[in-house]
């Protein structure tokens, strides 16, 4: 029997890339914002912005990207539920967040 057989494959992948429109680009309340929303899914996410990917449920670690407004978010997301992450989180960027454009 290889290492594969009899493994349930749950690798469901989405990604999305979506650019900052907040003003003051991603600072605490964002980050926030994105944790929070990624901690209602199952799936594991990893934000990427300029080179640099962090884990996407950690808002000290998403305060460590300083991306600033008009930078491109990358959003990849693995589990079962992954595609609806990263909608939900796309939509909330894309909102900038409820603040200012």
């Amino acid at each position: 029997m290889s290492g594969r057989e009899g493994q349930i494959e749950s690798a469901v992948e989405a990604e999305r890339s979506v650019r900052l429109r907040n003003a003051s680009g991603l600072h605490a309340r964002p980050c926030h914002a994105i944790a929070r929303t990624a901690q209602a899914f199952q799936a594991e996410l990893r934000v990427a912005c300029d080179g640099r990917e962090v884990n996407g449920k950690s808002i000290l670690d998403l305060m460590t990207l300083c991306a600033p407004c008009e930078a491109i978010l990358s959003f990849r997301a693995q589990g079962q539920d992954s595609e609806e992450l990263v909608s939900a989180l796309a939509a909330l960027v894309e909102g900038g967040f409820g603040e200012q454009h």
